[in-house]
């Protein structure tokens, strides 16, 4: 590998970090450019932790013999049997040894004193070489804090030292390609976590303008938990959090496997949205998500009084009309959510559940737009005035449908 191949590879690193090409198919390329021109390289590991709910992190892994390239997560590395891998690792030796490289010549007598350098042998690899490569304090993200590598190669003779000198100036043009794909990916993590799908989607693409808002009609789902206050009062402090996280669980991922989009929790309370190009559709999406909770909430509850914890329900109004939607709040701290009397409207017929012992309570509007339930049939509750509308409005619920009885 010569200067000017190192200068190729070096710019179409930079364009593809450029353009947010996928991770993967960056160290794809960068690869077998490399092996392209000449570098005795077979097999490659990259590595950087992210910021996300669930994962610390994303591997990539780029193999000679493999004709599929393995992109993956990985869970937290401080716990377990991953810890104690972790802390065997060439990686962990090279942060806690404030080091950017280590070698081991592994089918020349090197000791195989790190994780997986058996494995590696025993798979034909002869030489390795592990790099940590640091970003400066000021731009972590989380624990994104550096880019890890490692490079072998089944080569009889190992690598070359030119083979080492192209890897020193190209993989920190690599680690900058990746860091930049990886920023855009928690981007997206953070404002999908914390604003919901649609809302991050409309934000990322450039609607953060205050008071930017959209006029659009929609199914409104306002619930919140059955006797939280009581419940919450009466559990030890270390037990609240984990109460409201399994029921959130219940809430949150019944209306968005129904198409729905969370825009925000209040407490023990969640406000939602439907939105599709017909109303019918809206609402059938609702109905499928407060079908699927009641099935979570059997499940859970169940478990949990199996385990000696306190159970609740989940209260629910529905409700659908039209709203404004976008960047509420100041010029430095912005929401972006629904605003209307509708939004109004669904919290204070959610909150007639508790006086009505009903467990979904719909609007008259949003009865005249669904189409018939699953499984249950719509049942007037009589005509109630909400504090803070204006006219007294017809609600309704669902009962079960009686089972057919055979003789």
């Amino acid at each position: 590998m010569n200067a000017n191949d190192i200068s190729e590879i070096s710019a179409w690193l930079t364009t593809q970090g450029l353009k947010g090409i996928d991770e993967m198919d960056i160290v794809n390329g960068f690869c077998q450019r490399a092996r392209a021109a000449g570098m005795r390289l077979d097999r490659g590991l990259a590595l950087i932790d992210t910021l996300h709910p669930v994962y610390e992190g994303r591997a990539f892994q780029w193999d000679s013999k493999e004709p599929v390239k393995t992109a993956f997560e990985y869970g937290p590395t401080n716990e377990g049997v991953s810890a104690e891998n972790w802390e065997r690792s060439a990686f962990f030796h090279l942060r806690e040894n404030n080091r950017n490289e280590v070698r081991r010549r592994l089918g020349f007598g090197d000791p195989l004193d790190f994780y997986m350098l058996d494995v590696m042998l025993a798979a034909g690899h002869k030489d390795y070489i592990a790099m940590i490569h640091r970003f400066a304090e000021d731009s972590h993200i989380g624990d994104m804090d550096c880019f890890y590598s490692h490079w072998t190669t089944m080569d009889e003779e190992g690598f070359r030292e030119e083979d080492l000198a192209a890897l020193r100036q190209l993989v920190p043009v690599l680690a900058l390609a990746i860091k930049s794909g990886s920023l855009t990916r928690i981007s997206r993590t953070i404002a999908e976590v914390y604003l919901g799908e649609d809302a991050a989607k409309q934000v990322l693409e450039g609607r953060i303008s205050r008071g930017k808002a959209e006029r659009i009609s929609a199914v409104l789902w306002f619930s919140d938990l059955q006797n939280y206050t009581r419940i919450s009062d009466n559990l030890p402090p270390d037990e609240i959090i984990p109460f409201l996280n399994d029921y959130a669980d219940a809430v949150i991922s019944s209306i968005h496997e129904a198409g729905g989009n969370v825009l925000k929790l209040i407490g023990d309370g969640t406000l939602a949205i439907f939105k599709a190009e017909e109303r019918e559709d809206a609402c059938s999406r609702a109905l499928l998500a407060e079908q699927n909770l009641r099935a979570k909430l059997k499940g859970l509850n169940e478990l949990r009084l199996l385990e000696g914890r306190p159970v609740t329900e989940v209260y629910l109004g529905l409700h659908i009309g039209d709203v404004f939607y976008g960047n509420i709040g100041s010029s430095d701290r912005l929401d972006f959510t629904v605003i209307g009397p509708a939004v109004n409207e669904v919290s204070r017929i959610a909150s007639m559940c508790r006086f009505v012992d009903r467990s979904v309570i719909m609007s008259s509007q949003f009865v005249a737009a669904a189409p018939p339930p699953r499984n249950s049939e719509v049942v007037s509750i009589g005509r109630y005035a909400l504090r803070g509308v204006k006219r007294a409005q017809e609600l309704f619920t669902l009962m079960p449908l009686e089972a057919t009885v055979v003789d």
